[in-house]
């Protein structure tokens, strides 16, 4: 068990241990943060950005889904009056301003939000490949990389990648794709379809009991065991944090489109589900360069596997696990089920982010359900975490005050509210049916 001193926790942390739901105000956020924090920038921002567009024919070419938007890997943007509705009516909550969904659960390929980071890695890493060995040439179109002698030169190669489920997928069927060999190291109580499925594309599934980091620590010592492999690492990636940082850049060009003022009197607040971290650090991140103070973003966590909102309340990160609480780690949210945080993402949201809800995992089914008989969209029960921000933002008192202290109180008529879908597309029907059907106490 991790060493800590009681005397360096923050209150809320007795209330978790409890299991109760909390909403904590990260006392570090600032109206101005450092963008440069943890050899970070926002050049490298504009860097994944353009690299995901010069692979943009590739991805049409062999991802057919993907035509409608030019190759980019990229979720609707819906508003959802009737969910707001249904927060009043059937929870009590009031959501002021306007409610939208950001649809990551309907991206193409992987359906999560994984497919933003997770594919943006492995395709940095075969632009790394196919210019190092001459495969590719500069203004070359990376269609080519879909031909056979491609696939052969990439299957001299292997990937790894450890993982609660939706980062998995994304990997593994990008990099089998391209022709890597891939293998997802998963937890043995992970969702059984998402180990059927990422078999169906070629990638070999291992299985370990226990949690998380024990697939992850795994996939890494066999990963270094092999010069020819490359890890994928959730907890400390840079690249993936930049893929996942990309979606900022999308959503501000959606918004605009649909002609949504965002500044400091038309505020902006973003919930993200969290696991490990790198998904919503990532996103997170991007907003803040992108909107500044005029964006405030938000972790959702179930109750059992805060990892995020330990590490950052404690100041610890990744040095101390929910489990060194008392905490189990175990969630019906399969990707958060995670119980030490990334420790890089933790030193990066510390002035980025405004706070951190937690939720049991009762709620996970009746936010999915109140959405699907509002407006008839299905996510998954981790995705469903999201909602829990726009409903009780409010409903604390250190939502209020943090509204106050913002001075965006006067504000909240013509605020925005994001709830972030984080997956849900592939969930198998009788999977689906099973969750819609649930009983809820």
């Amino acid at each position: 068990m991790t060493e800590w001193k009681e005397s360096i926790q923050d209150p809320v942390l007795d209330r978790m241990k409890n299991r109760e739901e909390v909403l904590w105000i990260n006392p570090g956020y600032r109206k101005e943060p450092d963008f440069g924090v943890a050899g970070l920038s926002v050049a490298d921002i504009d860097d994944a950005q353009a690299r995901l567009e010069r692979f943009a024919p590739y991805i049409r070419r062999v991802f057919p889904e993907t035509n409608a938007t030019g190759g980019l890997i990229e979720s609707p943007l819906v508003e959802i009056p009737d969910m707001q509705q249904a927060l009043r009516n059937d929870f009590g909550l009031e959501v002021p301003g306007r409610l939208w969904l950001k649809e990551d659960s309907h991206l193409a390929i992987a359906g999560s939000i994984k497919a933003r980071g997770g594919i943006y890695e492995i395709l940095k890493h075969s632009e790394d490949l196919a210019l190092e060995h001459g495969l590719l040439s500069p203004g070359d179109s990376y269609e080519v990389l879909a031909n056979d002698t491609a696939r052969e030169f990439f299957s001299r190669y292997a990937v790894h990648v450890g993982s609660t489920g939706n980062l998995g997928l994304s990997i593994g069927i990008i990099s089998a794709r391209l022709g890597y060999r891939v293998t997802v190291h998963m937890s043995a109580d992970a969702r059984q379809w998402k180990k059927d499925l990422l078999r169906q594309h070629g990638a070999t599934v291992k299985e370990y009991a226990g949690d998380y980091e024990k697939a992850v620590a795994q996939g890494r010592k066999l990963s270094e065991q092999d010069p020819m492999s490359y890890f994928v690492d959730d907890e400390n990636s840079r690249t993936l944090f930049y893929g996942y940082a990309v979606a900022a850049r999308r959503i501000a060009r959606q918004l605009e489109e649909r002609q949504v003022v965002v500044d400091d009197s038309h505020p902006l607040f973003v919930y993200l589900p969290c696991g490990v971290g790198g998904a919503p650090g990532g996103i997170a991140y991007g907003l803040r360069t992108v909107y500044g103070s005029a964006v405030h973003c938000f972790f959702v966590e179930p109750v059992e596997s805060p990892c995020m909102l330990v590490g950052m309340a404690t100041g610890l990160n990744q040095k101390i696990s929910v489990q060194d609480i008392g905490l189990t780690g175990r969630t019906e949210a399969d990707g958060l089920a995670v119980g030490r945080p990334s420790g890089f993402v933790g030193e990066v949201m510390k002035e980025c982010l405004s706070g951190i809800f937690t939720l049991t995992d009762e709620k996970l089914y009746r936010y999915i359900q109140a959405l699907w008989r509002s407006e008839a969209i299905f996510i998954e029960p981790s995705a469903g975490a999201a909602f829990e921000g726009p409903a009780r933002l409010l409903d604390y008192e250190a939502g209020r005050r943090y509204l106050a202290d913002q001075g965006l109180t006067p504000f909240l008529e013509q605020s925005t509210h994001v709830a972030w879908a984080t997956g849900g597309n592939l969930v198998p029907e009788e999977v689906r049916a099973s969750y819609l059907a649930r009983p809820l106490d």
